[in-house]
């Protein structure tokens, strides 16, 4: 029995100590992941003979503005367009309720701080509706 402490001893300090060299010489110790296989072509995408071209972004400089008032008799709308961003007389817009055309306007003025008139040329309008340039 004397004889067996001694070895069972042995046999766990060398268990440890096996475990914790093990443990610091692992990749996940370093905080290093393990090393990945390299990512195979798409199947669904056709090799192409010409290099990819890269992705351009443009802002966009469109002018929008939203209707304010309504005359239907007259046939005019109020248009408030953005701080230093007014269009030129004469300029036609759609004015798109619900993401649809709804209506052409053609800028005629007066012009008041960031408002400004517009004649109803065809279809209507309500206030609220989005008018943009294109």
């Amino acid at each position: 029995m004397k004889r067996l402490l001694p070895i069972s001893l042995l046999t766990l300090t060398l268990t440890l100590s096996g475990c914790a060299w093990l443990g610091r010489h692992m990749p996940w110790h370093h905080g290093t992941t393990a090393p990945q296989p390299a990512p195979t072509a798409a199947k669904s995408r056709p090799k192409s003979s010409k290099p990819s071209t890269p992705t351009i972004v443009t802002p966009d400089e469109s002018l929008t503005a939203k209707v304010l008032s309504v005359n239907t008799v007259g046939r005019f709308v109020v248009l408030n367009f953005p701080e230093g961003r007014m269009p030129k007389l004469e300029q036609h817009f759609f004015l798109y309720r619900g993401g649809l055309k709804a209506a052409e306007v053609k800028i005629v003025g007066p012009q008041q701080d960031s408002s400004i008139v517009a004649d109803i040329i065809s279809g209507d309008a309500q206030t609220g509706d989005v008018v943009r340039d294109q």
